[in-house]
């Protein structure tokens, strides 16, 4: 238990269902009260969507666990109302520096350019996280249901609906729903339930994690080594968190005993040897873990979808667990509110699987090359890993060869089937697919920032310097166009001409520092279609109605064949 942090105890409430006869329907269940169920029913509510979120808990996570919280995640989390009392009591770094034996060989920036909101990467531990996510669901309470104690121990799946059966201390109850989202972990009871499979690789090694109090003058930076002096033939992880809290993992190799391992007389010389006899420190928590990367092979059973570390999970060196697990919930949320609207058809709920498996699949082949990398197997590979890092140290071309976990970076859904036209020109970082890229505005005469301006619904972001004449020829096509799509908002870089502003859902940008422009390779007549989860869906070089419209149907999967769905599964626990 954390020596710095008081749990919260959130109360159970019996529920109502245990007072009436039939069974209450619901669009939404989630199972999992952790970050991905709970961001997954903000996500939710802040579209429209009401859920039901039962855990069988009634705290928060035990330890500092996942910690790295990177750039992207921020940004959604910001969308999600939660992101700011987050970098407010994070430890805030975007330097990284990496050891062999007794020298450095190099250090890197994550985020050299300004400009940008969010930084390249908190630190921050889990049960603050959670915490913070917790009241931002208290906000919601009109949309979002969150039951402490209430335990999912049978599951029933058709293709029409899903059913689970609740047990509490005061008897059990029944709930069907039109989606059960499963948020419910690695070991996953929901999974196991409806006999399904999460495959993958569990490395041969051991390593453990260990969180100290102490006060260091230590800056602010991922430090790696491998081979210390201190821990030789091994490699260490530091990370600062906030209270003064400093994360250590330590490299133990497979023969090592996990609970020998996590014994305080075992922990403490290790630690000292690494920060020096004279200084003095507290363990809070400790933890031995190995590798595994796996994943099911579909996330979608019926109506019931898993995402998070239910549906894949990953080694912790690069910090794509938690990462990873938020950019599924924006995945699917708009998604699934779209098609629970009537504004999509059901077919548009199979490309979460495409473009997540997309993801895990990314996030997997980059641990598994770390996983490698920092525990080789073989004598060769061991020698061309200590090559590296030696010439690393001169050579900057041997630094992308190093590999102590690629740190977390947005993925972009190339291939997907929503991806709708690819202008020429144009940044490739930002092709169809993309995450949309931060820059500051101003509006109004305010400062702001551009993607607090997209999320939620579709925005087409169109450079509207344009001479008055084609202002008014590209206001008379696109105003049919708005009023057919309510679902979509225009943003016009400016200064542009009086008509662009009169179109519906129409604001009016500034480009302060012209990082719009240079970031998104910015002209007049321009367009993005950016959509809800604030990935780019197509863009233009010059935009016509008829192009955008047949965008909006192809990002909303009118031109998917219906998804088939599988035969009923009836589970219990």
């Amino acid at each position: 238990m954390p020596i710095s942090y008081n749990n919260p105890v959130y109360p159970y409430h019996r529920a109502p269902e245990l007072d009436r006869d039939d069974v209450r329907h619901c669009p939404v269940v989630i199972v999992g009260a952790g970050p991905t169920g709970l961001a997954m029913a903000i996500d939710l509510a802040q579209q429209g969507i009401a859920s039901v979120v039962l855990d069988d808990n009634n705290t928060v996570s035990v330890g500092s666990r996942a910690i790295c919280f990177a750039k992207r995640t921020l940004e959604i989390l910001d969308r999600l109302g939660c992101a700011q009392p987050m970098v407010d009591k994070g430890v805030t770094w975007q330097r990284g520096r990496v050891f062999f034996q007794q020298r450095e060989v190099y250090e890197f920036d994550l985020l050299p350019e300004e400009g940008h909101r969010m930084p390249a990467f908190i630190n921050l531990q889990q049960y603050y996280f959670e915490e913070y996510l917790v009241n931002r669901v208290d906000e919601l309470t009109d949309l979002i249901e969150l039951r402490w104690k209430h335990k999912v121990t049978e599951v029933v799946s058709r293709p029409e609906r899903s059913e689970v059966l609740v047990s509490t201390e005061d008897g059990d109850y029944r709930l069907s729903c039109d989606y059960l989202l499963v948020a419910d972990g690695a070991n996953s009871k929901i999974r196991d339930m409806l006999g399904l499979e999460s495959k993958g690789q569990v490395f041969q090694d051991h390593f453990l994690i260990a969180d100290v109090i102490m006060k260091a003058d230590f800056p602010t930076e991922r430090w790696f080594w491998f081979d210390p002096p201190f821990h030789p033939n091994q490699s260490v992880l530091l990370h600062r968190q906030p209270d003064n809290v400093w994360r250590i993992d330590f490299q133990l190799g497979w023969d090592a005993d996990p609970e020998e391992e996590k014994k305080e007389e075992k922990i403490r010389p290790r630690v000292q040897a690494m920060l020096g006899k004279d200084v003095e420190f507290e363990l809070e928590w400790a933890s031995v873990y190995t590798f595994r990367c796996r994943k099911m092979d579909d996330y979608i059973h019926n109506r019931v979808f898993f995402m998070g570390d239910a549906a894949h999970q990953v080694s912790p060196f690069g910090a794509r667990g938690a990462n990873g697990a938020l950019q599924s919930t924006e995945n699917l949320a708009w998604k699934l509110a779209r098609v629970l609207r009537g504004r999509a058809p059901e077919a548009l709920l199979a490309t979460y699987n495409d473009e997540r498996q997309h993801g895990a699949a990314e996030n997997i082949l980059n641990s598994t090359r770390a996983t490698d990398f920092i525990t080789p197997k073989s004598r060769i590979s061991r020698l061309f890993r200590d090559t590296t890092l030696e010439l690393a140290e001169h050579y900057p071309f041997a630094r992308r060869l190093v590999n102590s976990g690629r740190l977390s970076i947005p993925c972009r859904y190339d291939g997907s089937p929503l991806n709708g036209h690819e202008a020429e020109g144009l940044p490739l970082e930002l092709r169809p697919g993309s995450p949309a890229k931060d820059a500051p505005v101003r509006i109004a005469g305010h400062p702001a920032w551009l993607l607090n301006q997209l999320g939620d619904r579709f925005v087409l972001l169109l450079d509207g310097r344009v001479d008055s004449a084609r202002a008014e020829r590209l206001k008379a096509e696109l105003e049919p166009l708005f009023a057919r799509h309510d679902d979509l908002d225009l943003l016009v870089v400016g200064p542009a001409p009086h008509a662009l502003s009169e179109l519906p859902r129409s604001t009016s940008i500034e480009d302060t520092e012209a990082l719009v422009g240079e970031r998104y390779g910015l002209t007049g007549g321009i367009g993005y279609l950016i959509r809800p989860d604030q990935h780019v869906a197509a863009r233009w070089n010059s935009i016509t109605a008829a192009d955008v419209d047949a965008a909006l149907d192809r990002a909303l999967g009118v031109h998917l064949a219906p998804s088939s769905v599988q035969g009923g599964t009836h589970a219990t626990a």
